[in-house]
């Protein structure tokens, strides 16, 4: 039965002492101010003004209103958090920039050796800039985006640079702000945080889903996940998930004018963003292991959200522009304090061992299932031979397990008292457990590897990896399948998986005709799939998505890459020797070489399409940036230049066209000097672009 619009106005006016719009237009705008300022006041600053029935009486007034005349509806009302009409499938949204992973810190040792790591990177302006310290809330990671403050993209992490649209399911989350407040950017942001499910309402969840026959959930973090990648927002709806906001990202860098995180910690607060509470600014790295353990061992057990550690990151925005990623995943400027985990004690009942797609031989070991944190463990991993050498692992020992990060189980110790008699010494296996060849031990790592190419163990492995989503996304191809296609002698690597026929599979057990075709169909189109798809799918040592992708974006074309040197390489922005080593290692190998060739008379794409602007100022220009910038951070500047076709490199070369040089340039402005490169300022590079009036103008 629809509201009725004229009592419930009657009602709620009553209720503030205000003066109402007569008509509708200008009612459903107060109405929609008032509810979100309302849910701002009670989600975000848990201090609300208006009692429940107040704001209930008000939201029925807009339904009715919305419901006589759709027009008033826009994308800010809060009717909008009800749940649209249910998808097919989720699709695919471009984060403006990665949302990228946290190393790990155990102790507070670990902590100082990063911020010399720091200090030996970016100086003594480490110790100036002090750091922001916050929960790291264990949940799902999102980022929403905002164009002139409305909310109109949200999305998963996904694999960091590509996630999965969800926009209507987090319209639903009452504390997601539908318009940002006050002062907010009028351009395309993006605010990133963590979906959570507080423990309260998961147990709630948990008992309805009992009493209707459902089964429950695991853990909070897994319900979080589910709900939020529902396909019918109308589920998410009615799971009650929260959100805090962390970070926020533009490709237009003056959007977000901040200096420091901590600052922007505060103008998100002010946009209506929730931001996790017991955050702090420390001056020095002692404020912050005092923080972490006020945390761990007060705080933490008072809280109604799981948390798995605390983050650390260098307070200064411009240091952490300056400071960079690792490899393409992890910021040096940031690393997560995680806090001891969940342990329990049950029985090691076997050591087994698998082969990576690398050839590595990885043991694990299988235990008597424990719970865990809410979570039945019957499984741990190991690592290497090493590991279990040093903590003097036996099968039939009575291990204490705990959940490393809260999240992997690991084997702490065997306790020696509780296991008597004990087994014999493991030792880890001198031949490969797949195919027989005798092992062999990488002089530079503890790792144990099987030589042998052609090994079952890493093709199987391999190839399930190279048809998953995150890389080749051939539907279709399962675990099983692939191990069927090996064990018919059909494929032997992965470019065979392009020349299978339909005719051969159908001689296999399990297809028929709609399967094999629609297999065939998935692996054929597969072959368009870009390059940075590909070199991610080829299981390269050390090289995962992001360094797939920043690879492919700067050198264009396998052939290109192939050819490169680790010098070329490490000359990329986000490329480290070890990568580059690693690249260069496996396009030496006559196998690799071999395959390549076979990929490409497949019809397999080895190029990455450029996203150069046409006519751009700076197309087919290498640009080195040094120094700190008067207003732009390093980020800033280098997408300045790739949206005007240049391209950024880390070192000077015969190929840089000019350096961009700020304060505090150092080494590569003397390099650039003494090689004859043109140098400019930030105020030149603006002029080239075409940002920036020239003094002739």
């Amino acid at each position: 039965m629809a509201a009725n619009p004229a009592a419930n106005k009657k009602e709620a006016a009553s209720r503030l002492d205000r003066p109402v719009a007569t008509d509708p237009a200008g009612r459903a705008t107060e109405l929609r101010q008032q509810l979100n300022r309302a849910s701002h006041e009670y989600y975000v600053l848990d201090d609300p003004v208006l009692s429940d029935r107040e704001y209930d009486l008000m939201f029925r007034e807009l339904q009715g209103l919305e419901e006589a005349d759709p027009s008033l509806r826009t994308a800010d009302s809060p009717t909008v958090r009800v749940g649209a009409a249910p998808q097919s499938q989720l699709e695919k949204h471009a984060h403006i920039a990665p949302m990228l992973s946290l190393a790990n810190a155990f102790d507070d040792d670990e902590l100082r050796a990063w911020e010399e790591r720091l200090v030996r990177a970016a100086g003594d302006d480490i110790a100036t800039s002090g750091y922001t310290v916050e929960l790291k809330i264990d949940g799902t990671a999102v980022s929403l985006t905002y164009e002139d403050g409305l909310f109109v993209t949200g999305a998963t992490r996904g694999n960091g640079s590509i996630g999965e649209i969800v926009t209507e399911n987090l319209r639903t989350l009452r504390d997601v702000p539908l318009r940002l407040l006050g002062d907010a950017p009028q351009g395309r942001i993006e605010i990133r945080g963590e979906v959570y499910l507080p423990f309260d309402r998961f147990e709630k969840m948990n008992e309805a889903r009992v009493q209707a026959g459902e089964p429950v959930f695991a853990n909070p973090r897994n319900a979080a996940a589910g709900s939020l990648r529902q396909l019918d927002p109308a589920v998410t709806a009615n799971r009650p998930l929260r959100f805090f906001g962390y970070s926020a990202a533009a490709a237009n860098p003056a959007l977000l004018p901040f200096k420091t995180q901590w600052e922007l910690l505060e103008r998100l607060v002010g946009w209506g963003v929730p931001v996790a509470p017991h955050r702090a600014r420390c001056e020095r790295l002692e404020e912050v292991f005092d923080w972490a353990h006020r945390i761990e061992h007060t705080i933490r057990g008072e809280l109604n959200f799981a948390i798995d550690g605390g983050v650390v990151k260098v307070d200064g925005l411009f240091l952490q522009d300056e400071l960079g990623v690792i490899g393409g995943r992890e910021p040096r400027w940031a690393i997560a304090r995680k806090f001891a985990a969940d342990i329990a004690e049950t029985r090691l009942i076997d050591i087994r061992v698998n082969v990576g797609r690398t050839g590595a031989l990885n043991p694990y070991a299988m235990l008597q299932p424990v719970e865990i944190g809410g979570v039945i463990v019957k499984l741990a991993t190991l690592h290497n031979e090493d590991l279990v050498r040093t903590k003097d692992l036996r099968v039939g020992d009575v291990v204490q397990v705990k959940r490393a990060g809260e999240v992997i189980p690991q084997i702490i110790a065997s306790v020696p008292e509780k296991s008597e008699p004990r087994g014999e010494p493991w030792q880890m296996p001198r031949q490969c457990p797949s195919c027989g060849t005798a092992v062999e031990r990488d002089e530079e790592e503890v790792a144990i590897y099987c030589p042998n190419v052609a090994c079952p163990g890493r093709q199987l492995e391999g190839l399930v990896h190279f048809a998953s989503r995150g890389a080749m996304d051939i539907r279709g191809l399962s675990y099983s399948r692939i191990a069927q296609l090996i064990d018919a002698g059909l494929i032997h690597d992965a470019a065979d998986l392009f020349t299978l026929e339909k005719r051969r599979l159908l001689e296999l057990e399990g297809y028929a005709e709609k399967g094999a075709s629609a297999l065939v169909a998935a692996i054929d189109a597969s072959k368009s799939q870009p390059l940075s798809r590909l070199l991610g799918a080829l299981g390269i040592r050390h090289v995962g998505s992001t360094a797939a992708q920043l690879l492919a974006r700067h050198f264009g074309n396998l052939d290109a890459l192939a050819a490169a040197s680790v010098d070329d390489i490490t000359s990329v922005r986000g490329m480290g020797r070890v990568i580059a080593e690693g690249v260069v290692s496996y396009f030496t190998n006559d196998t690799a070489r071999g395959l390549m060739e076979k990929l490409r008379a497949a019809g397999v794409n080895l190029t990455e399409p450029r996203q150069v602007a046409a006519g751009g100022a700076l197309a087919g220009k290498t640009v080195v940036i040094t120094g700190t910038l008067p207003s732009l951070t390093r980020t800033g500047a280098t997408e300045l230049v790739e949206q005007a076709g240049g391209r950024v490199t880390n070192s000077v070369s015969k190929s840089t066209t000019f350096l961009v040089a700020g304060e505090d340039a150092g080494s590569k402005l003397e390099k650039a000097k003494s090689a004859g490169v043109e140098i400019i300022d930030e105020a030149g590079l603006l002029q080239r672009i075409g940002s920036f009036p020239s003094e002739a103008e």
